[in-house]
């Protein structure tokens, strides 16, 4: 389901009703716990929080004109997704983050790679997410992100 809207304003605004108040609270939380240097923009389209190119001017090495994604959200036909790249590429955060899960949500984690799928509205681990935001500073997902491009 492709976000609606050219402005992170505007992909705000567009999300279902049903979701609006739970995806605007988890945007909220997110964009409040980002590290220093990171920031909300329209990543592939969508909701991303990234390394803008004032501070990554090479951009993301798949397409150079976007900025370094780090984070994304998307309103999705069954779910809320949340995308955190960290947990793709730091092994010890994944490992953090399925040990807390349970502690802060009844629902199963239902995740891939680096999308956690939020099916029930009411289940979303908000403080987890909080908490998530602030493991991975921009300069440690920098340096992660070129040590991986050279192998």
């Amino acid at each position: 389901m492709k976000a609606v809207g050219n402005t992170v304003e505007e992909i705000l605004a567009n999300v279902p009703a049903e979701r609006a108040d739970a995806f605007n609270k988890l945007h909220q939380i997110i964009t409040n716990n980002l590290p220093k240097g990171f920031e909300p923009a329209i990543s592939y389209g969508g909701l991303g929080y990234v390394v803008p190119h004032a501070l990554y001017p090479a951009g993301y090495h798949c397409k150079p004109e976007e900025p370094l994604p780090f984070a994304g959200l998307a309103s999705q036909k069954n779910s809320i997704n949340f995308y955190h790249m960290g947990i793709y590429c730091f092994p010890e955060l994944l490992d953090w983050f399925v040990a807390e899960y349970p502690k802060h949500s009844k629902q199963k984690l239902d995740m891939g790679k680096s999308c956690i799928r939020f099916k029930k509205l009411d289940e979303i681990p908000y403080d987890l997410i909080a908490e998530l935001m602030q493991k991975i500073t921009i300069e440690q997902w920098i340096e992660k992100y070129e040590n991986n491009l050279k192998k």
